[in-house]
């Protein structure tokens, strides 16, 4: 397994950019926390992006409109992971490495773990296909950071249902989907334990900001991205 000294992966070290991603089941609070991220790392002197998937770009998002809204004609699972596929192509050749090449510090919520868990372990697809299917959506870009935020299942739905009026196709999923959903994340977190940082997601908004400032804070120091060069 190639890495540097700092024992990152060689794809996650090829531009000047810092590539950050956030993930976690329904409800675990990442979108929140992803734009909070972004507040410390501005204020740390970092020029930062913050995007999503999927989406980040306007055909992206149009995909991830066709992939969270209900419909008459049932998706299949193959599909899902091919349109999800397509739209992070998509997203990683105009967003993501421009914006990496450019020494900008990308945060992303949801990128290729989500899929590795949501369709692979959720959906059942067979993971060595994914895992070269991702590698060829992505160009070899692998994040130099993922902070996973883990919740319960009923916890995270129950926040979930609270957030909103209005169900998208995988809120509606079964609880023992997203049962296996949480499982897959926790097994590739255990995999990658060196890029993946799982963060106990249950308690209040404010204490897992805490924690993920610290931890960010820390590993930017450890990797020697602290003090970047001021604009």
């Amino acid at each position: 397994k190639d890495t540097t000294r700092m024992g990152m992966p060689r794809a996650a070290r090829q531009s000047p950019g810092i590539f950050i991603t956030l993930e976690g089941g329904e409800g675990s609070g990442k979108t929140t926390q992803a734009r909070r991220l972004c507040a410390c790392l501005t204020a740390h002197g970092f020029t930062v992006l913050r995007t999503r998937e999927p989406g980040g770009t306007l055909l992206a998002e149009q995909v991830r409109t066709i992939l969270l809204d209900q419909h008459k004609e049932s998706i299949a699972s193959e599909t899902e992971a091919l349109l999800i596929l397509a739209a992070r192509r998509q997203h990683v050749d105009h967003v993501i490495k421009p914006a990496l090449a450019q020494g900008t510090t990308v945060v992303c919520d949801r990128f290729s773990d989500s899929t590795m868990a949501y369709q692979g372990y959720g959906r059942g697809l067979d993971l060595r296909i994914l895992r070269t299917m991702n590698h060829w959506a992505t160009g070899g870009l692998v994040p130099h950071l993922t902070l996973l935020f883990d919740v319960s299942v009923p916890v995270g739905l129950r926040r979930r249902r609270g957030q909103s009026s209005t169900q998208n196709r995988l809120d509606r999923e079964a609880e023992r989907f997203h049962r296996k959903v949480r499982a897959g994340f926790q097994a590739l977190a255990k995999k990658e334990h060196r890029r993946i940082i799982m963060i106990d997601a249950s308690s209040s908004i404010e204490s897992v900001e805490r924690t993920v400032e610290d931890l960010v804070t820390n590993w930017l120091k450890s990797h020697r991205f602290l003090k970047p060069h001021r604009r």
